[in-house]
């Protein structure tokens, strides 16, 4: 196995581990190097994995990260071990590698990280005091640690509470005989780590201002989808960074080509072919069936490795009204991982009703009269990217508010944090005015299991993309090896007027499908 090698950027990251990048960006780009990065840990709250922080730990290289469970955007780099990588501060090395002498004559953990001299001599300069931490009651080694801050870096070394006092600098303290070398380093965005700590979690990170800073430019970063925000009868609102403007999809009118001007091209295309929710449509109670010979076409666009490449015969129901998916109709998903959702471009539908409490922006529900001869976006599905699913780390974490369910006294908005338990509740009182009664109510709403385990998901009614077995999270093996264990196991998706939500067993949503 190669070491780590990176150079330091107090502030702004570790080598590409850079500060404000997502969770899915960084384990992609980790599990492309497998021999570097032979292990990875996740580590998350299983009852609540997108509101708490989540912890990715690389224990063969001593590193561990820290990401804000909403966001899901790194906040900490912490270095635990500095012989298991290759640091770099401004060319000079972080550990120098000791000489044979060295080896023979010097304690191990002499060796084990860079001293305060070393640090203070060749690589950051003085500082401001840092702040000691007691010794836990009971502990009988009676070390504490200091905590060294710069900005943007902090370093943690071992000091007995007899060695400290406030009365002594921190030269004295940390450069004498008894003093021992750093046994963490912290990488954060703050002027010192006491004042970072308060806010890590919270604070606004900027990817773009990091990476220019890092690379000089050399990387350009695409205009990141930071909110979705949903209003009912298919208009959706991007938000985009501040200086960017928000940009509206239209089910029902926006074209694939304003998506493409506007989100950059898709990271594939996925043909639709699985048909096995058909069944949950509704029909009317007579129809006229035609047979016609279609068969799925090969496309080179299509790079998601889910779709169907190869040619198959459609059935009889499978091809009435133009209903077949992936077939010469061009009916296809836009997949953007990047931005955490993919869109489903087919030939127009009248988008959903409008919500009870909201002025109809299309009264009549008219589609253009040209629609039936082009393709639009008609669906879009927002991805929760939650720790322990099954489609983990497929797409980037998607953060979407409903807009519509304006929050009374005493009420949070409702979004991709909520509880799927208070989302229902909202949404039964907004749509109750739409059933008879209760009872009504109650049998549109029901939910349906869902099973991830048994080969590719179903992709019709709600279009649930298939094929995470390569995915962090997905399939693994209980200790005794005998059987599989899919993470938070089955899903449950219930749906409303223009939405579908597929909701984990703790309550959490998985995806959003908005149409």
């Amino acid at each position: 196995m190669s070491l780590f090698a990176a150079q330091i950027y107090p502030g702004q990251g570790l080598g590409f581990l850079v500060l404000g990048a997502s969770l899915h960006d960084i384990l992609t780009r980790l599990k492309a190097e497998p021999q570097r990065f032979p292990k990875l840990d996740l580590v998350y709250e299983y009852t609540s994995p997108v509101k708490e922080p989540v912890v990715l730990n690389l224990p063969t290289n001593g590193l561990r990260l820290r990401f804000d469970g909403p966001q899901q955007r790194l906040r900490l780099i912490e270095v635990l071990d500095f012989t298991k990588s290759q640091l770099t501060y401004k060319d000079k090395d972080v550990l120098r590698p000791p000489t044979a002498a060295q080896t023979a004559s010097v304690q191990p953990e002499i060796l084990s990280g860079p001293t305060f001299r070393h640090i203070y001599n060749r690589l950051l300069g003085p500082t401001f005091p840092g702040e000691y931490i007691q010794p836990e009651t009971g502990d009988e080694t009676g070390m504490g640690v200091y905590v060294l801050s710069y900005p943007g870096i902090a370093f943690t070394f071992p000091l007995s509470g007899s060695s400290w006092s406030p009365k002594k600098d921190v030269v004295s303290l940390l450069s004498s005989s008894t003093s021992h070398p750093a046994s963490s380093m912290a990488i954060f965005k703050g002027d010192s780590w006491p004042d970072a700590r308060e806010r890590l979690y919270v604070q606004t990170i900027d990817p773009r201002d990091t990476f220019a800073a890092i690379f000089k430019g050399k990387e350009p970063v695409a205009d990141e989808v930071r909110l979705v925000r949903i209003h009912g009868e298919g208009h959706l609102e991007v938000v985009r960074p501040d200086a960017v403007p928000p940009f509206w999809i239209k089910l029902g009118l926006t074209s694939p080509q304003e998506l493409v001007a506007v989100l950059g091209p898709p990271d594939a295309i996925y043909r639709k072919n699985d048909q096995r929710m058909s069944i949950h449509k509704a029909r009317p109670a007579s129809r006229t069936y035609s047979r016609t010979d279609e068969r799925l076409q090969d496309d080179s666009t299509d790079t998601d490795q889910s779709s169907a490449h190869t040619a198959t015969d459609d059935s009889d129901e499978e091809n009435e009204d133009g209903e077949v998916a992936g077939n010469v109709s061009g009916e296809c998903f836009y997949n953007y991982f990047y931005h955490g959702f993919d869109i489903l471009i087919s030939t127009p539908a009248t988008p959903s009703q409008c919500p009870p409490s909201k002025k109809p922006a299309n009264p009549e529900g008219i589609v253009p009269t040209n629609a039936p001869s082009r393709l639009v976006a008609s669906k879009v599905i927002l991805h929760g990217n939650v720790p322990g699913s099954y489609p983990f780390n497929r797409h980037r974490r998607c953060r979407w508010e409903i807009v519509y369910l304006k929050p009374e006294k005493g009420q949070d908005v409702v979004n991709s944090e909520s509880p799927f338990e208070e989302v229902e509740e909202r949404l039964h009182q907004e749509w109750k005015s739409i059933y008879k009664n209760t009872e009504e109510a109650k049998v549109r709403q029901r939910g349906m299991v869902l099973n991830r385990d048994w080969g590719d998901s179903p992709g019709s009614s709600c279009e649930l993309l298939g094929g995470w077995e390569e995915s962090v999270g997905g399939k693994r093996t209980n200790p005794s090896g005998t059987e599989d264990v899919r993470g938070l196991g089955n899903t449950t998706l219930f749906g409303f007027p223009g939405l579908v939500f597929e909701v984990l067993k703790n309550g959490t949503v998985s995806g959003l499908t908005v149409f």
